[in-house]
């Protein structure tokens, strides 16, 4: 193990310089996948592009970089969390280019794969250097700032993608919003380069390649039919996909038990999941980001039934990204107050927030919308933190790579199942209703829907025992 054992060494007299270097990894990957969004019909008109496509251009990003999330975080473990991050971010650019520069539809499609794969590489490197540089005073602290970053980069995505756009920066137009990561890794890269401090498992041996591979399937025959199966009317292809997940996760889980046993590294280690409360924190991940289905549905509801542009949407949601950010520097004092009932006190007023918006749709009282949104966004800001402190630091510092892609994956797993399933909700009550009321009634069943999801995922986090019950 590369970082040290006492608390002298880690203390790494740069570790919130390293944090700001982090953070931009951790900005990335959801900032690029929202971006997108606002940019689709800029692209379908200069491709002269179909609607599967565009979805493609989407569902490519996203599967991959779910699908790759597990296996990404286990690759810091094995040869070095800044070594792989330093890969990550530079395949990162390579893909951006290609996006940027990409002369079809089919190229612009790859160009998103290869994004994905390398958001997956990157990303848990951040969550995982953080649990590993930063003594536990300092923890909550720096998961504070990592929850608002995560935040942020879902809100500049919404208006980062109509600015560039609108600003068409030397006429490149929706390809700035791929070609704008190049200056940004440019600085980053060598900063991490001088910065960041070298750390991995000190049982480090070679990637369990059968293991990596059979739970990418698995994963892959999840999260493509979930993205694709609702826009495509579920065709047969995603419900065979769906019948296999199960089979295929228990062939992935068997086979990581006959790699322990003959003394090998497996990529999961079955005996990971009996640390205690691990499987039920992982649990609550999955449900907690059900919100995911909030952005699908509120912006319908927005520009669908409200008849907003994508900036004035956009504009509609600031009370609610003025809560992510007030709400992770709350944490710490809700921490104090709450202890290990902190993530279930923000996920319950998250609740709150889409049981209060749906409340006033429901009543005809739209105006009033910014203070639910607000508690929306503290909520969010609160518990993201202090459930992904749970989590990770449940775990022997040199597997926190592996917890963190674990995490990562259950929140990208969570926010593909809620739209899949509570977005395909929301447009069967819409149906073909264009007006107001139709799809008001729409999002508040949507609402208070992914509203009980939280409050699942506070019950499950608040059953989590602390560091000092799980050692008794």
């Amino acid at each position: 193990m590369i970082q040290s054992h006492d608390a002298k060494d880690r203390l790494d007299p740069r570790r919130w310089t390293a944090l700001a270097i982090l953070l931009t990894g951790a900005f990335l990957p959801p900032l690029d996948f929202f971006i997108v969004n606002v940019a689709l019909p800029s692209i379908r008109e200069d491709f002269q592009a179909s609607a599967s496509t565009m979805q493609l251009i989407i569902s490519g990003y996203a599967t991959t970089y779910a699908v790759m999330l597990i296996t990404g975080g286990r690759l810091g473990d094995l040869y070095g969390r800044r070594n792989v991050f330093l890969a990550g971010m530079v395949a990162f650019a390579a893909a951006s280019a290609l996006c940027g520069f990409a002369w079809s539809p089919s190229i612009l499609i790859t160009g998103r794969i290869l994004q994905g794969i390398a958001a997956a590489i990157m990303a848990p490197q951040a969550l995982a250097s953080i649990n590993a540089i930063f003594p536990e005073h300092e923890k909550s602290k720096a998961l504070s700032l990592y929850a608002l970053t995560f935040g942020v980069a879902s809100m500049a995505g919404l208006f980062l993608g109509g600015v560039l756009i609108a600003l068409n920066v030397f006429g490149l137009g929706w390809r700035a919003i791929f070609l704008i990561n190049l200056p940004v890794i440019a600085i980053a890269a060598p900063a991490a380069l001088l910065m960041l401090r070298e750390t991995r498992s000190e049982r480090a041996r070679k990637l369990d390649m059968g293991g990596a591979t059979l739970i990418a399937v698995a994963l892959f025959a999840l999260i493509s039919p979930l993205i694709e199966g609702r826009e495509q009317g579920w065709p047969i292809w995603s419900i065979l996909m769906l019948t296999a997940c199960p089979p295929l996760l228990l062939l992935f889980w068997r086979y990581e038990q006959r790699v322990g046993a003959a003394g090998g590294d497996p990529i999961v280690e079955p005996r990971l999941l009996e640390v205690p409360g691990l499987k039920r924190g992982l649990l609550s991940a999955l449900f907690f980001y059900a919100f995911a289905a909030f952005w699908l549905t509120f912006s319908v509801y927005q520009q669908g039934g409200l008849g907003r542009t994508p900036f004035e949407a956009g504009v509609a949601i600031l009370p609610a990204a003025l809560g992510f950010v007030l709400g992770p520097f709350a944490s710490g004092s809700i921490l104090h107050f709450f202890g290990r009932y902190s993530a279930a006190a923000g996920m319950t007023l998250e609740a709150a927030g889409l049981f209060g918006t749906a409340a006033l749709i429901s009543f005809g009282a739209p105006e009033f919308l910014f203070v639910a949104l607000f508690l929306i966004g503290a909520g969010q800001g609160i518990a993201l933190p202090n459930l992904v402190k749970t989590v990770v630091q449940r775990v022997d510092p040199a597997r926190s790579g592996l917890a963190s892609g674990l995490v990562n994956s259950m929140l990208q797993i969570g926010g593909a199942l809620a739209t899949a399933l509570i977005g395909g909700l929301f447009f069967s009550i819409v149906g073909s209703a264009s007006d107001e009321r139709s799809i008001g009634h729409a999002y508040s069943v949507a609402a208070v829907a992914i509203g009980l999801c939280l409050l699942v995922a506070g019950w499950l986090s608040a059953g989590v025992p602390s560091d000092k019950e799980a050692h008794r």
